[in-house]
């Protein structure tokens, strides 16, 4: 079997490095907006001004291409919420978190939905390599939600009985659930009020 650059054994120059990038990149932006199965390699190959040669010489195939999407965009996914649910630590924080979500996503309409959420959706029945990356990223942002509900229970905002995990399971839900709807309607407003609601009930719960 032909050694990838996706392998531990393998090591990139730094232009390799740097056409490897160009590639998921490229693959990365022409998947979020078009799908996975609609994207060709020779799609990406356009896009990222890259040769045949070029992408096999760091990806055996589409599927490692994919992988690597799916790890890229898990970065930024993870990386994004790190800085805003990392300040969360009140009701008036979360609140903002989810204004920011909302307004994003409201500048082109609810298209394309939540990156990781539309790759699971392609993705997760068909490469257990690829689901179990996207588990572990949906594992990582519901551990910083939860992290939030912990500083809010620490500060008094909630009891010190509040669920956290359980609080932000549903918070992931309802968010994942809102993207969903307000893809297939073209709206954000569903991706709010599924938030709204969220935020309700963990409000019905503060102590002040």
């Amino acid at each position: 079997m032909t050694a990838t650059a996706d392998s531990p054994t393998v090591r990139l120059t730094a232009r390799g490095a740097q056409t490897r990038e160009r590639i998921v990149t490229a693959a990365a932006e022409l998947m979020y907006v078009r799908g996975v199965g609609a994207t060709t390699l020779d799609d990406v190959l356009a896009a990222g001004g890259v040769s045949k040669s070029q992408l096999y010489r760091h990806f055996a195939g589409k599927d490692e291409v994919v992988r690597a999407v799916v790890e890229l965009m898990g970065q930024r996914v993870i990386e994004r919420e790190q800085g805003t649910l990392g300040r969360v630590s009140t009701m008036a924080d979360l609140r903002e978190w989810r204004d920011a979500l909302v307004e994003g996503n409201a500048l082109r309409h609810g298209a394309y939905g939540c990156a990781l959420g539309s790759f699971a959706s392609e993705v997760a029945d068909h490469d257990d390599v690829a689901r179990s990356a996207l588990l572990a990223l949906f594992a990582e942002w519901e551990e910083l939600l939860a992290g939030a509900m912990r500083r809010l229970r620490e500060s008094g905002a909630l009891p010190a009985d509040a669920p956290v995990e359980r609080l932000a399971t549903g918070l992931l839900g309802a968010l994942q659930g809102g993207y969903l709807l307000a893809q297939t309607a073209r709206d954000v407003t569903p991706m709010a009020t599924s938030l709204d609601m969220a935020l309700a009930h963990i409000e019905s719960l503060t102590t002040g």
